[in-house]
């Protein structure tokens, strides 16, 4: 099992609001805001954490560029993925 694997389980057994608070501390890491990918839209819609809750509804189409990698909450999660926010969250992209 990974680390993000792990990290799953341990988010499966929060309740809901341990839940909310844990990715409004991920929100807080979140770069996406730097990303060439993220635009206006995706600002105004204050679309963040991709990674977590899947790709962006509405605002983001292209893949401009790409800086998942670098971000401090893909270190955190075990995230292997990326362009979230086009292709999905991790769990997505994984298959699971």
């Amino acid at each position: 099992m990974d680390k993000f694997e792990e990290v799953m389980q341990m988010m499966a057994k929060m309740s809901g609001e341990e839940m909310q608070k844990a990715i409004e501390a991920k929100k807080k890491l979140c770069i996406c805001r730097d990303c060439p990918s993220y635009n206006e839209c995706a600002k105004e819609s204050n679309e963040l954490l991709y990674c977590a809750i899947g790709k962006s509804p509405k605002c983001i189409t292209g893949e401009v560029g790409c800086i998942c990698p670098g971000c401090p909450v893909t270190e955190q999660m075990g995230l292997k993925s990326e362009y979230f926010c086009t292709r999905g969250s991790e769990k997505e992209q994984r298959g699971m």
